[in-house]
This record gives structure tokens, sequence and C-alpha cells, in this order.
């Protein structure tokens, strides 16, 4: 029993596979119930599970550690760019004026053109258009601009921080600039205010000059400056000028569509322009129309309908003939009122409905006959009694050549010069019934052929004027003398330069259309040179009158008698001679004109309302197809006059004459066909026969208006006297042409 309270387990060392008793039995590890290598396993396990926890423990503490490293030094960077950027506004502001100084500046001023009849003619100045308030113009226009361009707008303070991180997270992520972060405001700041340079100086004021309008104006008239200044591309500044460009409509009546393509040309105004680029305009148009939707601006079917109008379609450039007024008119402006310095009203003497009367006229007939003819250009200018011009067409399509052949282009008139011939004749005391031999004639080197080189004999001077015989015209320019026509010229009207040789007779010497057709109005008043004008008055947005044309004195240039006699031989153009297609139910007259080879092509003609005178030919001076001016140019000119004088009470041509035998002239004082020199011409006073009386048919007395002198009197320097006794000049004709180089050979064929 010792033996056994005594006996034990000896514990085995660690690996031993069995354990002895002292009494000979053993015990298997498998016999335990824990086995030894079990709990130390156990053990082990334990032991790794706490060591790891205590790693994990230990990385979580190393990544807040990071982690809070890293958000205190962003927050010490934060601390000092927010310091630098102090720093930078401070000292870019420091460069900037004086905050009290600041000031909205002054708009650039619009001058609004419009016709006799109140209808717009154009918008010109920086602006090109009137400022227009936010509450006069189409409410989708602003709804749009916002929806587009600023969302937030009515909620920030000037700058949108929130838009400002959604346009730079996206161009980040893109890679590329695509959003920008400005608000209205700031884009109104850089408007008014900084040059378009992207730098960091700018970007600082544009925040700055943004946080003053802020406190300084309303969010509406934010906006309303920002509509009336920002551009929309092909030359319009402002809302109004877009809506005029692009619709021919002011912006009060701007659709939704409209209103779309308008807020989408503002991302870039070049490029998105319907006058440049059609479809891109239409797709950004749509955009605008997605993110007025989305904003709840416009319901799901104004969304529809706004989607199906049809595409703007604008033209490359401002265009319509009525733009060549407007460039006149502006021309004339600075010696009216000097400098513009606010948004004026022009009201001109031009009748838009006749303008574009004048406009479709010339064009439809170069479109029917250009290419066959060779006529690609063409001009018209309309002028009533009181100098007033009604409708001025500078050539056929302002928007590919702004050029004015109206008042600019100088062309040889041909035969469309021949009046200022025969007038003077007559104040030298010739009448129409004088009889002159239209034959062949050498005058020195020169023979003026007549067209066609066909040839009357012994003629009466209005038939000679009806017809357009050159030989009569070189003939009477050799009695009275070159000097005699070219200030009877001048007299009239004419401003250009005239060179006193033979052959101004045929029209040699250059002259403007506009200059030319003035010179036919005191055929058509009864002896007045009125003053030519398109401006009738002047006044500011106010109302406050600047200029006003009351219309003056116009002085007689040319007695009664000689315009009665002179109504009474171009009334034959008209009626038998070179201008039949002109005829109408109207008293008129006038004379047509043709250059040599066609290069210029003329009908000047008039009425007791209106004088018009048209002219065809080209740029380059190339020769038309046998175009004469009893062709294109006496059919506009009716297609116009018809047109004008409709409705109106028909009124006969001033001036009175009836042909007696007394008042007709032998031809044995003409020269001969063969003399290098015409013999000289006997001057008689103006009214008196020069020579012996000779048989001619009786003309009958014309149908006259009495026109009343008004107390004025011929110039003393521009008088009958200064065309009477004239010395007749010497064999040799011609000299020195300014512009174009023309010789002798080089005259005119007729009309």
């Amino acid at each position: 029993m010792a033996n056994r309270r005594d006996s034990r387990i000896e514990p085995s060392f660690e690996g031993s596979p069995r354990a002895k008793s002292s009494d000979g039995f053993s015990v298997s590890e498998e016999d335990r119930v824990v086995p030894a290598n079990r709990k130390s396993a156990a053990k082990r396990k334990s032991a790794k599970a706490k060591s790891s926890r205590r790693g994990r423990d230990r990385n979580r503490r190393g990544l807040v550690s990071v982690f809070g490293r890293l958000l205190y030094w962003c927050f010490v960077l934060c601390i000092w760019g927010g310091i630098a950027m102090a720093g930078i506004v401070v000292y870019y502001g420091a460069k900037m004026p004086a905050a009290t100084t600041w000031s909205i500046p002054d708009r650039a001023p619009n001058i609004k053109i419009v016709s006799v009849d109140d209808q717009l003619i154009a918008n010109r100045g920086m602006s090109g258009g009137e400022a227009v308030g936010l509450h006069e113009m189409s409410p989708y226009i602003p709804e749009a601009v916002v929806a587009i361009e600023d969302r937030r707008f009515y909620s920030h303070f000037g700058i949108d921080p929130i838009g400002l991180t959604r346009a730079m997270v996206t161009n980040v992520l893109g890679g590329h600039f695509s959003q920008g972060g400005s608000t209205l405001t700031q884009q109104l700041a850089k408007n008014l205010f900084l040059t378009p340079d992207r730098t960091l100086e700018r970007k600082v004021q544009e925040v700055l000059l943004a946080l003053w309008l802020e406190h300084k104006h309303s969010k509406d008239q934010i906006l309303e400056m920002y509509l009336n200044r920002v551009y929309f591309g092909s030359g319009a500044y402002g809302v109004e000028a877009a809506s005029r460009r692009y619709f021919g409509k002011s912006a009060r009546d701007v659709s939704l569509s409209e209103a779309a393509l308008l807020a989408g040309l503002l991302k870039a105004p070049s490029r998105l322009s319907p006058a440049r680029d059609p479809k891109a305009a239409e797709e950004r148009a749509q955009l605008v129309l997605a993110a007025m939707r989305e904003e709840g601006k416009i319901s799901d079917k104004e969304y529809k309908v706004a989607l199906s109008a049809p595409a703007t379609r604008s033209p490359s450039y401002w265009t319509g003939s009525e733009n060549y007024v407007a460039d006149t008119v502006m021309e004339e402006l600075p010696d009216l009122i000097g400098d513009v310095r606010g948004d004026i009203l022009i009201d001109t003497t031009v009748d838009l409905t006749l303008q574009k009367l004048a406009e479709q006229s010339i064009r439809r007939l170069i479109d029917e006959s250009g290419k066959k003819l060779n006529v690609t250009q063409g001009a018209l200018v309309s002028i009533d009694d009181s100098g007033a011009v009604r409708a001025m067409v500078g050539g056929y399509d302002y928007s590919t050549s702004q050029f004015d052949r109206a008042s600019e282009a100088r062309r040889q008139p041909g035969s469309a010069f021949k009046p200022f011939v025969y007038m003077a004749a007559l104040e030298a005391g010739r009448t129409p019934d004088s009889v002159r031999n239209d034959a062949p004639i050498k005058i020195g080197k020169w023979t003026p052929d007549n067209y066609g080189g066909k040839y009357y004999g012994k003629v009466t001077l209005a038939t000679a004027l009806a017809k357009s015989l050159n030989s009569v015209a070189a003939q009477l320019t050799m009695e009275v003398g070159p000097d005699a026509v070219v200030e009877a010229a001048h007299r009239m009207g004419i401003q250009s330069d005239l060179q006193s040789n033979t052959s101004i007779a045929l029209g040699t010497s250059e002259v403007t259309p506009l200059e030319l057709t003035a010179a036919y109005v005191p055929f058509a008043n009864g002896g007045y040179k009125p003053d030519i004008h398109f401006i009738r008055r002047v006044t500011t947005a106010s109302g406050k009158v600047l200029y006003e044309n009351n219309g003056g004195s116009a002085p007689r240039v040319i007695k009664a008698d000689i315009v009665g006699m002179m109504n009474s031989m171009m009334t034959g153009t008209v009626e038998i001679g070179t201008a039949k297609k002109a005829a109408f139910n109207w008293p008129s007259a006038g004379k047509t004109g043709t250059s040599q080879n066609s290069r210029d092509a003329w009908f000047v003609g008039y009425t007791a309302n209106l004088t018009t005178g048209v002219w065809f030919g080209n740029d380059d001076g190339s020769a038309m197809k046998k175009v004469t001016g009893g062709a294109l140019p006496a059919q506009a000119w009716h297609e116009f006059m018809v047109a004008a004088h409709e409705g109106v009470p028909v009124r006969p041509l001033p001036g009175t004459w009836k042909s007696t035998p007394s008042d007709t002239v032998v031809p044995d004082e003409i020269p001969s066909a063969d003399n290098s020199q015409p013999a000289p011409v006997p001057q008689a006073p103006v009214g008196q026969s020069s020579a012996p009386v000779a048989q001619a048919p009786a003309r009958r007395a014309r149908p006259a208006q009495t026109v009343d002198a008004d107390g004025f009197d011929m110039p003393s320097d521009g008088g009958t006297t200064a065309s009477v006794g004239h010395p007749v000049p010497p064999g040799d004709v011609g000299g020195p042409k300014k512009r174009r180089q023309t010789s002798i050979l080089d005259i005119l064929g007729g009309g």
C-alpha cells in the first residue's frame, strides 16, 4: 500500500511517446484527457492571436496617425494657401484704382437709322443695337441665358464655388479645358472693365469687380447690363443687335427657339454663329432647351414645339441695299452733330418700300440677263424735287460688296451728259426747233460717229436730242464752247472735275450716278438746285433734337423758259427716242447714255414727282454685250417709277414752250462735214434766234406747272451770261484725263 501511495506518474519529457509508472504501468498520450502537445499548440495559437491583434491595432493606430498627419498638413497648407491667396488679392487689388472711383462705363452709343415711314434701316455703332430693358425683351431670352450659362445666378454672391468646383473636376477628369466656372457677373465685369488676357492678375481683378457689382446692383440690373453688352457673333453686340442680325426682328419679339439659339451663341459666338455654321448653332440651341426644361423654365410641350421649329438660316454678313444708305448716313453724321456721345435716332428721307423695289428690279434684271449680256453690277438713285433721296441702291448685293457704286463709282455718262450741252446751247440763243445737219463731221483729228453709223441729215435740236445724235452734240459744243458746257453742268449739280474739251459733248468725263441724277433735278422742279440730303432729323434717345433739315432756300440755276424747252426736248426721248421702254402713264422725260463698247449703260429720267437715275456695268470696266441705256437701265427705271407713282395724282412737267416759225435756224451756218474747224456762230441774247428763219414743223405747247421763283435769281457767277459769247475753241480736240486713260478714238458710241 505504501508503494501505491508512493507510486506516481513521472511526467514525461516533451516529445516522449509514453510515460511509465514505478509499478510498470505506462500511459500513452492518447490515454490522457488533454494531450500535452495540443495544450501547448492552443497556447501557441492564443499567443499568436494576441500578437496579431496587437499588430492590427498598431497598423490601425499607424493609419490613423498618417491620416491625421495628412489632415494636419492639409490644414496647414490651406492656411498658408489662404494667406498666399490673400496676399495675391491684396497685391493685385492694390494695383487697381480705389473702389470709390469705380463706376459702370457708358455703353457704346447706338445709332438707329430709320426710314421716312419709321421702319428700321440699320443699327450702327459699336453696339449695333439699342438698349432693351429686361422687362421689354422676350422673357425667354434671360431665362435661356441663365439656364445655360449660370443656373445659380440668383442665389450666388457674384462667385459660384459650387460651379467653380464642378468645372475644375470636369476639366481635370477630361484632361482638357471644357467648362468655365465664371458667373454672369464675372463675365460682365470682364466685359465692362478688363481685357480678355488670361492672366492671374486679370482673374483676381475680375473676382473683385464681380463682388463690387453684386454689392452695387441688383441681379436684374446685372443681367440687363450683360444682355445689352455681350457679343453674339457676326458683329452683333447686345441682344437687340443680335435679334435684328439673325432674325430680322426686335428682341421684344423673339420666340423660345430663337432665344435658345441666342443663348447658345455665348459659349463661342463666332464659331456657333448661324451665319457661319447653322448646324452647330442649332445643336447648341437644343442643349439650351434641354437645360431650360431641366430647370423648370419651360414645359415638355413647349420643349417639343421649340425643337420642331425650323432651323435659322442667316446671311453671312449684313445684307440688303438699305445698308448702302446707312453707310452714307454714317459718313455725313459727324459733319452734322460732331462726336456721338449717346444713343441717337436718325430719321432719313429714304422710303424703305421704294428702296426694296429698286433693289429687286436691279437684281432681277442682272439675274435674268447678267450671264447672257455680261452684266454684273447696277445702281439706282431716286431723288424728289426737294433734294431728298428716296432710294439708293449701290450694287447688286451689299453682303458681297460694300462698295457704293451710286455715290462713289465715277463712270463715263455717255450721252446722258448731253442735256447740259443742249442747255448751254439754249442759253446761248438756240431753241428746240433750231436745225443742224446730222452728217459725218471731222473736228480736228476727231470724227464723232453716231451710234450704229446712221445719220439723219437736217434735224431739229429736239430730234437730235431724242435720237441722241453725236454729230449734232459735238457741233453745239464747238459753237458754245466746252467751258460753257462745263459751267452749265457744274451749276446744275455735277461736282466731279470735268475736262474742258470738245469730247465732253459725248460724256467722256466721269461722274457718279448720285451726282448725275441730282443734276437732273432742276429740270423736274422748275429750275431750282436743292440740297441733296439723306437725313431729315437727328434726335437723342430722350427726344432732344440735335439736327433738323428744314429745307432751306434752293437757288434758281436755270430760267423757267429754258426749263420748258429742255423738258419739251427730253420728253421726246421717252416718247419717240431711245428710251421708249421707259414710258408709262405719267408725263416723263430723260436721257439715255452708253459709253464706248457698252462699258456703261445709263438712263436718267424724271417726272414732276421723282428724278431717278439707273446705271449698269462691270466693276472692272469690261464691256457688256451691246447693252445700251435704252435697254436694261430703261427697264429698271420703268419698273421702279411705275411702282413709285402708284396712287399718286398725275402732275405735268414744269415749264412751257411753244414752237413758232421765228424760233428756227437756217442750217447754212452749220459747219460742213469736211471742215476741219467749224465756222463761228453768231451769239444772240437768250430767247432770240441767232440766224435767219427756216421752215420747220411747229411743236405744240406742252402742259406746264407754274413754279414760283420765290425771289430767287440766277447766281451771279453761274447765270446765263456765263454761257453766252464764249469763243469757238480750236480744231484740235481733247485734253488730259485725270482718271481712266482714254484716247481721242476711245469716244462714246452714242446712247
